[in-house]
């Protein structure tokens, strides 16, 4: 089979075809019914284009910058937890990313160290989560700030929501003789994803690295997951600490409400990705898509907005732009790409999204993303949702991307 596929369907085609059930199952992921998973998806079919017939057709820029490193593309690498859908995980995804020139997130639960992968890629952006006592939180950044994290990516928004209609994934504790036994039907026949771990010599590690502190081992995925959950929620004053004690720019993911953007303003935040965490948490809030453009409204003038969730293809990308994003954040995409084939895939639906952007500003005669404004999108009626916006407020509307950003 050629290993170079044309969209990231047939990338997540392929890596369903060679992942075990219990992998392939936490990629999908969701909750409950999955009504946002779906919607996520379901949104962007919905937004349409205004195309013209005539106009410049040169070169199209699609560089930008994010949390002030310079990108040559809208579209950055979201933190995901432990990738065990390849041997070379989060260290594959940072080269890949660094070779097309863009910017890696890692996450606190990533199977690949942080100095690891800041070696791969030196644009990267380090995720945390609220976890631990003050000291633990402080302790962490300063590593990462360490090894060269040049942003921080505070993530907040889990409900830990339980129960999938479709069933959720088995995920064992650890991996020894007796689980490796326990997996061993619906690993063997999936021989592509096992022969990768064998050539490499390790198996799927299901420790988080990034979790420990000082000298400790490192905790393991579910006493990690066991110590985030039991952390009393953090309040607007820590997220403003957060942003004091890693004194330089921090990014809030997980925000859907204009109130919250406000207050994620005046808390000292650089950006923030309207994000519903890719549908995996609390399952009936509206796609991140429907979101953007009122919280754009309210204080892209003021910060950079990014989005995740649902981005499946170039012309989403264009269509978040022209709707307030500074730039995009890949989850999923991503990671069928490098379980489709290692590296070289997470470059192939890096390679699938700059090709789709570049079709749009093409169709759309646009000569750079940042000449995109809402003009250029059909917004059907009902389209967008005004979350936390009190009745009969009026919100200042940017001109143009360019604005925006």
């Amino acid at each position: 089979m050629n290993p170079w596929f044309e969209t990231v369907a047939e990338a997540h085609r392929r890596a369903k075809k060679r992942l075990p059930k219990s992998v392939y199952g936490a990629l999908v992921a969701g909750s409950e019914r999955g009504q946002t998973i779906d919607d996520n998806q379901a949104a962007f079919a919905e937004l349409g284009f205004a195309p013209h017939v005539a106009g410049p057709i040169g070169d199209r820029d699609q560089s930008t910058t994010v949390l002030g490193q310079q990108i040559s593309m809208p579209v950055i690498i979201s933190p995901t937890g432990v990738q065990a859908v390849h041997p070379d995980g989060e260290v594959a995804v940072a080269r890949a990313a660094a070779a097309r020139g863009t910017a890696m997130g890692l996450s606190s639960f990533a199977s690949k160290s942080v100095e690891e992968v800041t070696a791969a890629n030196p644009t990267t952006f380090f995720q945390l989560y609220w976890c631990g006592s003050k000291d633990d939180i402080s302790a962490r950044m300063a590593r990462a700030k360490a090894a060269g994290a040049l942003g921080l990516i505070l993530t907040l928004d889990w409900s830990f929501s339980h129960g999938r209609d479709w069933g959720s994934p088995v995920i064992p504790e650890k991996l020894d003789l007796r689980t490796m036994a326990g997996f061993a039907p619906q690993v063997m026949t999936k021989p592509r994803w096992l022969t990768r771990y064998l050539r490499s010599g390790t198996l799927p590690d299901l420790t988080a690295p990034n979790m420990a502190l000082g000298d400790a081992p490192a905790p393991g995925f579910f006493g990690a997951y066991g110590e985030w959950m039991g952390t009393t929620a953090p309040d607007w004053a820590d997220v403003a600490w957060v942003v004091e004690q890693w004194d330089g720019p921090v990014m809030l993911k997980g925000v859907m409400r204009v109130d919250d953007a406000r207050r994620a303003v005046d808390a000292g935040v650089a950006a923030i990705s309207v994000s519903n965490h890719g549908g995996n948490n609390l399952d009936g809030t509206p796609a991140s898509i429907r979101a953007l453009p009122v919280v754009a409204d309210a204080v892209g003038h003021e910060i950079e907005i990014l989005l995740d969730g649902g981005i499946r293809r170039g012309s989403d990308v264009v269509k978040a732009v022209a709707l307030g994003a500074r730039a995009v954040m890949i989850g999923r995409a991503y990671l069928w790409g490098l379980a489709a084939n290692g590296q070289a895939g997470v470059e192939n639906v890096l390679d699938i999204l700059r090709g789709g952007i570049d079709s749009a500003l093409l169709g759309l005669r646009k000569t750079s993303i940042t000449e995109l404004d809402r003009s250029d999108i059909v917004v059907p009626e009902g389209f967008e949702r005004r979350l936390g916006v009190e009745p009969g407020s009026q919100l200042r509307v940017p001109e143009s991307a360019a604005e925006a950003v």
